[in-house]
């Protein structure tokens, strides 16, 4: 099942031209600088946006062919938006039962009992709105959209109104959607963190068109896609929790090309987990190297090398299988005589957990 969408929308000096088919599970992220059309793309498929001869299928329901339109209303969705924008004069509570109401009994896939636990805001249910904090108001507005029971949900920047530290917050209950909701989410973003840690498809969005799409992780370290490049490129890896040391308190995370070690996490034997490393935390060597406090060193061997500005290279590896970024100076891969090929050593000196269960 998937979903297919065909857009042609002109607004003064901007065109959204787009045409493109995405799974219908997971969560997609939409990715790409300020003006290239990602919140247009968003509101096009909620209806919002008047497209003439658009072509919109979400998994067995067509919303949009030829002439024929599916009003906003009537198409199964919900949106969360930059702001929360909740009725300030009622209560959490009232908030959410205000928005069930528009879904018959025989619909609900979602009770509300379920979106308030997966959200944790039963504790605020009989607050007012206007006396919750950003992003306790965010994760309200989420369990709104959820207790509507939606075939898709639509997030738009749903934390760039946050500081750091609500994002942090409000960060492992969107996760958490992924992982217990039949839900598809389309999230748009301009974040390289925030799809990372949350999505599964990627779609990059420039100028009104769709430059590439694919699995999250392979997109990140294509070295023809922007992803791969400045001070934010990483790379994605998925692990198994293998084994906890509780001598060392540390905990040992198995991939295809090797076992990472990590401060302990309280996390399950056999529990699938994602992993960000970003590319200037990667240094390569010729030889293994002893005597040193990185714990982290994997045999690797080079897939591509790439310029970035005057000073520094962008390495591709290979790591069992697995896409890993390092960036190193022109006189470092000058003097290891870097080359596609080559075996070499890549020492990973820090490692973000992303799926953590909290």
């Amino acid at each position: 099942m998937t979903i297919e969408a065909t857009f042609k929308i002109t607004k003064k000096d901007f065109i959204l031209d787009v045409d493109f088919s995405i799974p219908s599970k997971g969560v997609t992220a939409i990715f790409g600088p300020s003006g290239c059309g990602k919140t247009t793309l968003l509101r096009a498929i909620a209806g919002l946006e008047p497209c003439r001869g658009a072509h919109l299928k979400v998994g067995d329901m067509t919303w949009q062919k030829g002439h024929y339109c599916v009003p906003t209303h009537k198409r199964s969705l919900a949106y969360v938006f930059q702001e929360a924008s909740l009725f300030s004069h009622l209560t959490v509570k009232g908030n959410l039962q205000y928005a069930i109401k528009r879904v018959p009994l025989s619909n609900r896939k979602v009770s509300l009992e379920r979106a308030i636990e997966l959200l944790g805001i039963e504790p605020l249910l009989e607050r007012r709105a206007d006396q919750l904090s950003g992003g306790e108001r965010q994760r309200v507005a989420i369990a709104r959209a959820l207790s509507v029971s939606p075939r898709i949900l639509l997030m738009d920047e749903p934390l760039s109104a946050l500081d750091l530290t609500r994002k942090r917050e409000i960060m492992p209950y969107i996760e958490s959607l992924h992982d217990e909701l039949d839900i598809p989410v389309i999230y748009v973003s301009h974040s390289p963190d925030e799809v990372a840690r949350l999505s599964d498809h990627l779609v990059l969005l420039e100028k009104g068109r769709v430059t590439a799409q694919g699995e999250t992780g392979k997109m990140l370290t294509r070295l023809d896609l922007p992803l791969a490049h400045g001070d934010d490129a990483a790379s994605l890896i998925h692990a198994t929790v293998a084994e906890h040391d509780d001598e060392y308190n540390l905990t040992y995370l198995d991939f295809p090309g090797g076992r990472f070690t990590v401060a302990r996490k309280s996390l399950p034997i056999g529990f699938s987990v994602r992993l960000r490393v970003v590319a200037r935390d990667v240094s390569l060597t010729l030889a293994h190297q002893s005597g040193t406090s990185i714990l982290n060193i994997f045999p690797s061997t080079i897939d591509d090398i790439l310029s970035e500005g005057r000073s520094e290279k962008v390495v591709q590896l290979n790591v069992g299988g697995v896409t890993l970024l390092s960036r190193v100076t022109h006189k470092s891969a000058s003097l290891l005589k870097l080359q596609k090929g080559q075996l070499v050593y890549a020492q990973i000196k820090s490692i973000a957990l992303l799926s953590d269960k909290h």
